[in-house]
Order: C-alpha cells, then structure tokens, then sequence
C-alpha cells in the first residue's frame, strides 16, 4: 500500500494542480487505494476543518493559495511606476495577496482596469506574494449599469451622476467629466465602474454608450434585462473556459451522420438544438428519430460554465437581441447543430404503432450531421408540393417520413385530449435602428405542429427512460386549476353565452368543448386567453406531479439544452444512467436538485416577465405617434378602477380607467365580472366589443390609457350629472337590482345551454 501524503505534499499537490482536485484525484496522484482512502478522506476534513483547504462541490483548493493560472484586473501604478493586479476570485481568510504584473517587451498595451488571464509565479522574501506574466488579455471590468445621466449643476466641467434603473437600486453613481462622453442630462445611459468608491462614498464611472431617449424603442430591451436582473454579461472565467472548447470527437459516440437529420426552426433562429428524421415502416407505423445537441459534454458539473448557465436557468428572448444561457462560441456554434457539419447529440429513436403510440424507445450518444437547416416556411412549402432547390433532394428521404409520423401522432394526440389553446403569437418587426416597423400575427403551420408533437414525444420518452433507470431527474409539472380560477373562467363562459360542465373530475376534454363552442364566434380569442389565465404557471420539480395541460403521466424538458437547464440536468441524468461518460449527473447535482428546481423555476418566470415587459414597451412606443387614433377591441379584464381592452390590430391591452367611461357612478361586481352604470345601468362586461381612443401611450413603461366611445356599436348613453352626484343609498340598491337581474340571465342563458 503506497505510504500516506504529509499534510504539506497534500496541500502542495492541490495547489499545483488546481482543475483536479476531486478527492478521487488526489487519491490517485499519490497511489492511494483501498481502506486507505477513508483515512486519506479523514485527513483532507481535518485540513478543511483548519480553514486550510476549501471544498468546493467535491473538489477541494488550497484557500489562502491562488491557483497558478487565474483572473486579474490590473491596478493604476504606484508611485514607483509599478503595476500590481488583484484576484478577481479570492476565497482565502486572510489578506488579499499582493501581486506584481511583470510585463514583458512582447506583451500588449494595458491600462488599468483591464482583466487578464496569468500565470502566477511564487515569490520568497519580497514585498508582494506573486508575480503575474500575461496568457492572454480577457477584458475589462464587467460592472455594468443602465441608468439616467444627470449633468451636475456646477457646469460641464463638474461632470454629473447616474441613477440606475435597476429595482431597487437608488444608489448614484458619479462621473467625471472627463469620461462623459458627450452624454446629455436626461439621456439613457450604459456605464461601467472605474474605480472604487470616491470621498462621497459612491462608485466612479464612465459612460460607455449612449442610449438616447430612455422612451426610444432602442433601449426597450435594456431597460427589461437592468430592470429584471437578467445577466447579460458573462465573467471573465466563464468566456475562458468557453473559448477553450473544442470540437467533440468520436470517441464513445455511435455514427449517426448518414441519417437525413434535418433542423426545422423559425428564419431567424439563433440557435438550432433539435434534429428530426422518420422512416416508414412496412406495417404503417414509422420510427422517428430526435436528436438534440449534446450541450453536457461541453458544460460539465461544477465548471464555471455550469454556474453561470444555473444561475441564469435560460436563455431570453427579446425581439432586438437574446440574452443566452451559454456564451455564443457555444450557443451559435460547437452546440448548435448545423447543416453539413458534424455535431454531438444524444439521440432518441422511438417505434410507433399504425395507431401513433409509441410501443418502444431507445436513447444513443452520438454524432449527427445535419443534412438541412429548414425554416419552417420550407418544410411546410415542401410538404405541400412546392419544393425548393434545397428542399426536392430531400422529399422521400426527410420530409414525406416526416409527415407520414406526423399523421401518425396527430391520431394519437386526439385520442389523448390534450389542451387545445389557439392564442395567435404576436411578432415585432424592428427597423435597423430599433423602431417598430410592424406588429404582425405569426402564420402557424403544420409544421410547427410536426416539431412540437415529436419533441413531447422525446420529452416523454427521456421522463420514462429515467424512471425505468432509477435515476434523479428533474421533471416538468402542471398541476390542474384551482376552484377559484375555474368559477371565474365559467363566469366568463356565461358571460359569452356558453358553459363549462360543473361537478366533475375536470380533465382537459372539458375545457376543450369550451374552446369549440367559442370556436370561430366574436369569443374566440377571449375564451382562449381566459382558459389560458385560469391555468396554473408550469414548474419544474424534482417529484412527478403530472402535466394537466398536456395530459401526460410522466413529463420532462429534454429538447432544448442551449436554452434551458433543465434540459441539461436530464442529459446528464441520461449519461449517468447509461455510464456513457464522467460528465453525468454530481452527487452535487443530485444533492442540489430541490434547489436547481426553485432557481429555474424563478429564472424562468423573470424572463417571461421581462419579454412580456419589453412587448408592451414596444407596443407603447409603436403606438406612442397614434395617439388620439380609434381603435376597436374587446374587453379582456374588469376591475374596481376600470377595464382592460385587448386592441384588435396590435393585441396590446390597456386600460379604461373607470373616471373615462362615463360621468356617473359605477358599481362593480368580481363574481359577474361587471361594471354597471348607477343612473344609465350602461354594462361593461368581459367579451363585449368596443370602439376606443388612445389618449396615453408611455413607451418607458408600456403603458396605455384609453377612451370609452362605443360598446357592442352603440354610443355612451348620456350620463345624468358629474359624476357621484345623486342619492347614494337609491342609487347602490338601483345598481343592485339591475345586476341580480344580469345574473340571473346568465343562469337562464346556462339552462338553455
């Protein structure tokens, strides 16, 4: 048995070699084995336990050492003309150690301030502990802010401050004048800190780009991602160890590359993570193939990578610009699957019947080669009868299999019930400079429908694989509507004339009788976007919950790795489970899935509350030159201070305020879901159409104020007086009287149904 390391050669080694420290590695380096790794295990606590060493996950480092290749910003000189660089990751207990960054004739320009990756050299008997040479220049410093530039009082020579925008963030930041920049007082401003904290005890900025107006449609984004706390900037150690990855190889992969994989995703994609193929079976069933990009063997468990992209949980997706989950050399690159070169997947095959069931799966890590990057305009062309010059060669290879499984699950998902929502998607069209050219209603095609129906199908299969293997994962959850949200969807229903069936186990058939009801009335969309508000927000759990919306038993988020980490974690649950590789599922992983859970589940709801942010600032600023313009509508929403209206043109919601509808009072009823007029009994009730006015459009926060003109075509009704003028107690028991009357011919409208 190989003698045991002192605590020295242990704390040594672990300095030396800083990216493997696991206790499996050290354990190996010094030839241990056996029953002498539970005392080598007692001895690396007694060191942790000492402040000595720090566990980090399942790694340990030497915590009052730097590792000899780091991070650094560089300092301004001192009075001797020396530059010295602090670490940009200090974990250790006593004073920060003092480096020296000596420059060689070779190496670059540098300024304080910059950030650079270098190698650390010890040194014995000096004033400073380290001496630094430079690998390579990263960057400089990352603390960035959007804020309002506000010019000081004293002139241009005084320079001025900027108050961020960020939620609850109120601390100013100071600029001098000399790194304004030309930036004018009121002006949307992008800044980076400079230095610490000045004699007033605020930070020192400079202004590194000008936004202009904080309303203008080009700054829309920004404020959302500032707003939200979304990352948008990525540390300098997350960029290094991006860059430093390279192509996978073949290595432990099986050869798919001569099945004809195809992408199928929208023109202006950007990033492609998913494959598909079919083949038809001679019994009328198909074999379909999904292959999704192998984004684990490039974001290991522990890896800088892998924080960051948990931190962010997901990718955002603004109609200017996308805040990825990984940076882009892996996102728009290595990981994204593109046409004619060769990439890393894990790859489902799944066997269906002539009925759409699936009757088997199998999974495979492998390497693909797309055979086509298709928009969903092509394929859809394609499949119709019009083939391009890139899509004909593919048509009895890719795309007539393709459809041929489409038809096959299309069979399968009628039988299953799934939630039948029809919600057009809004599309904004920007101009080069970031303006709102046009608000259109994004075509929905078949194609569409192919590619959602396989990636349940693979989604499915990667829930059950991983049950039948015994392995953590983490699943997608969507628990069915509470009892509150569903009386306040029948009373909409009742509102519009028809009924959702009461006293019964609810399961998605029923609400899909209502949307056929509603289907092709003036109802329509309403129905749809109010089924839509009575479900329950979708989450991800470490527990099987179930899926109500898709009416799935076993349900997880497979397909899509680049964007969401969710997706990551049950590809790495796949790869341990399968023993494919080291970059499976941590103890550390496993440990933290509760916690991975929540986090993803918050980051997931920040972004959709930042995309819907910037979609109502961008409507606001389209809209923003029409004020005074008539618009029709529908009312979506009634509440004790007015009504809400969903514009037809744009599908942008504002809001009545209940001091514009009309001069007299107005009682409101939440179970009728009503505001009813005092002296003129006016209705205004959810689904009735309208013809309004835009009076306010406020790009900076997406607001809009309408005018009331007409109600199902008829104008206002003269009120009889200002407004809260009149005998109170006559006129609430008036009031009460006409809305038990609406009531009750809802009821009768609900009998006759």
């Amino acid at each position: 048995m190989a003698q045991l390391p002192s605590r020295t050669e242990i704390l040594d080694w672990v300095n030396a070699h800083p990216d493997a420290t696991a206790k499996r590695d050290i354990a190996k380096a010094f030839g241990i084995k056996g029953a002498a790794r539970i005392e080598l295990k007692r001895i690396l606590k007694e060191l942790e336990a000492e402040g000595l060493l720090e566990r980090r996950r399942r790694h340990y480092r030497d915590a009052e050492r730097l590792p000899p290749v780091t991070v650094l910003q560089l300092l301004p000189p001192d009075k001797d003309g020396d530059i010295f660089a602090k670490p940009m990751e200090w974990q250790g207990e006593g004073p920060v150690p003092r480096i020296l960054y000596a420059a060689l004739k070779s190496d670059p320009a540098l300024a304080p301030g910059d950030r650079i990756l270098a190698r650390l050299i010890e040194t014995r008997g000096e004033d400073h502990d380290y001496q630094a040479r430079l690998i390579r220049r990263i960057g400089t410093v990352s603390h960035k802010i959007v804020g309002i530039y506000r010019a000081s009082s004293g002139g241009p020579e005084a320079g001025g401050r900027i108050l961020p925008i960020d939620k609850g963030n109120d601390k100013e930041w100071v600029v001098p004048a000399r790194e304004v920049h030309g930036a004018q007082s009121g002006e949307l401003v992008e800044a980076e800190q400079t230095g610490p904290r000045g004699r007033l005890g605020l930070p020192m900025a400079r202004i590194t780009e000008r936004l202009g107006d904080p309303s203008a449609p080009r700054a829309v984004s920004l404020i959302a991602i500032h707003q939200h706390g979304i990352p948008d900037d990525f540390p300098d150690v997350v960029m290094a160890e991006a860059d430093a990855a390279r192509p996978a190889t073949m290595k432990g992969r099986e050869d798919l590359r001569q099945l004809p994989l195809i992408t199928i995703d929208p023109s202006d994609a950007r990033d492609r993570d998913d494959a598909v193929a079919a083949e038809i079976r001679e019994d009328g069933g198909a074999d379909i193939w999904v292959a999704i990009a192998d984004v684990a063997h490039y974001v290991t468990p522990g890896s800088a990578l892998d924080r960051e992209a948990r931190k962010r949980g997901n990718s955002t997706y603004f109609p200017d610009r996308v805040v990825p989950m990984l940076p882009d050399i892996l996102s728009g690159d290595l990981c994204s699957l593109h046409e004619g070169v060769d990439r890393p997947v894990i790859a489902v095959r799944m066997r269906l019947d002539a009925q759409g069931n699936k009757v088997s799966h199998s999974f495979h890590r492998a390497m693909m080669h797309s055979a086509a990057s298709l928009s969903y305009e092509q394929a859809q062309a394609a499949a119709d009868g019009n083939p391009d010059a890139v899509t004909a060669p593919l048509l009895d290879a890719a795309i007539r299999p393709l459809w041929h499984a489409y038809g096959l699950l299309k069979t399968a998902r009628a039988r299953r019930q799934p939630l039948e929502l029809d919600l057009p998607e809004r599309k904004i069209v920007l101009t080069p400079d970031g303006r709102v050219k046009s608000v259109n209603f994004r075509d929905r095609f078949d194609a569409h429908r192919l590619i959602e129906e396989f990636m349940v199908l693979a989604n499915v299969a990667a829930a059950e694989e991983l049950e039948r293997l015994r392995r953590p994962l983490l699943y997608r959850v969507h628990e069915e509507p509470t009892v509150e949200k569903l009386d306040a969807l029948r009373e909409v229903a009742a509102a519009s004339g028809f009924t959702l069936a009461k006293g019964q186990v609810l399961q998605t058939r029923h609400l899909n009788r209502l949307l056929e009801q509603a289907q092709g009335s003036d109802f329509d969309e309403l129905i749809n976007m109010t089924a839509l508000r009575s479900m329950q927000q979708a989450y991800y759990h470490p527990e099987n919950l179930g899926h109500f919306g898709l009416a799935l038993r076993s349900y997880a988020h497979f397909t899509s790795p680049i964007r969401r980490y969710s997706d990551l974690i049950v590809h790495r649950a796949l790869i341990l489970g399968h023993k494919w590789g080291k970059d499976g599922l941590s103890e550390g992983d496993i440990e933290n899935l509760s916690e991975t859970a929540q986090q993803i589940s918050e980051t997931e709801r920040r972004s959709m509350a930042a995309e819907r942010d910037t979609t109502d600032r961008y409507l606001a600023a389209y809209l923003a030159d029409r004020v005074g313009a008539e618009f029709s509508g529908r009312i979506s929403g009634v509440q004790k201070f007015g009504a809400f209206v969903r514009l037809d043109e744009t599908g942008a919601d504002g809001l009545i305020p209940i001091r514009e509808i009309g001069r007299e009072y107005f009682h409101y009823d939440p179970d009728a879901q009503i505001l009813m007029g005092a002296e003129t009994g006016l209705e205004i009730g959810i689904g009735q159409r309208v013809t309004v006015r835009l009076s306010e459009a406020v790009p900076l926060t997406g607001g809009l104020l309408l005018e009331l003109l007409e109600v199902e075509g008829r104008p206002l009704p003269p009120g009889s007086g200002q407004r809260g003028k009149g005998k109170g107690p006559m006129r609430k028991r008036a009031t009460q009287a006409r809305l038990a009357e609406v009531k009750r011919a809802q009821k009768r409208r609900r009998i006759r149904k």
